[in-house]
């Protein structure tokens, strides 16, 4: 399999985007991450990979410090059922494990859903493997990908 990192680099350069990813050391979770990188959580976007019930996939970027509001997310795709997929199908729809995924060099182009709250920001993400983190500004994100811009999160808890 091709080093995830350069697959992400080669995406984002055949789609004009610029990204900056920095190497950083092992994360027990988002809060910690954030605190690596001296941001807030909601500085880092969750990537989720959702399955719609025909076994097709979309993206969801989510702030760090939200959850995805499935619900309104069902709502934005005209669908009645999402779901997370488990570690392998997550795998094979992106070519990448669980914890890294992220739009970029993808293995398909699944459609994008961004919350609405990334807009404007400079954000960090996975970057296709674990250690390293992909920051973007994601409305130059947003605009590579046509991603759909939308209320898909709440607050967690």
């Amino acid at each position: 399999m091709p080093d995830p990192l350069h697959r992400v680099r080669e995406a984002a350069s055949a789609r004009g985007l610029t990204i900056e990813i920095r190497e950083r050391p092992f994360a027990n979770s988002l809060a910690e991450a954030a605190a690596l990188l001296g941001i807030p959580p909601a500085g880092i976007v969750k990537t989720l990979v959702v399955k719609r019930s025909d076994d097709t996939y979309l993206f969801a970027l989510v702030p760090g410090d939200r959850a995805i509001s499935w619900p309104k997310l069902r709502a934005i795709v005209g669908v009645n059922k999402l779901q997370l997929p488990d570690s392998e199908r997550a795998l094979a729809a992106t070519g990448y494990e669980r914890g890294t995924i992220v739009p970029i060099g993808s293995s398909h182009d699944w459609p994008i859903y961004a919350d609405e709250l990334i807009a404007g920001q400079r954000i960090a993400m996975g970057a296709g493997a674990h250690g390293y983190s992909l920051f973007v500004d994601a409305d130059d994100l947003i605009a590579a990908y046509g991603a759909t811009i939308a209320d898909i999160s709440q607050p967690i808890g």
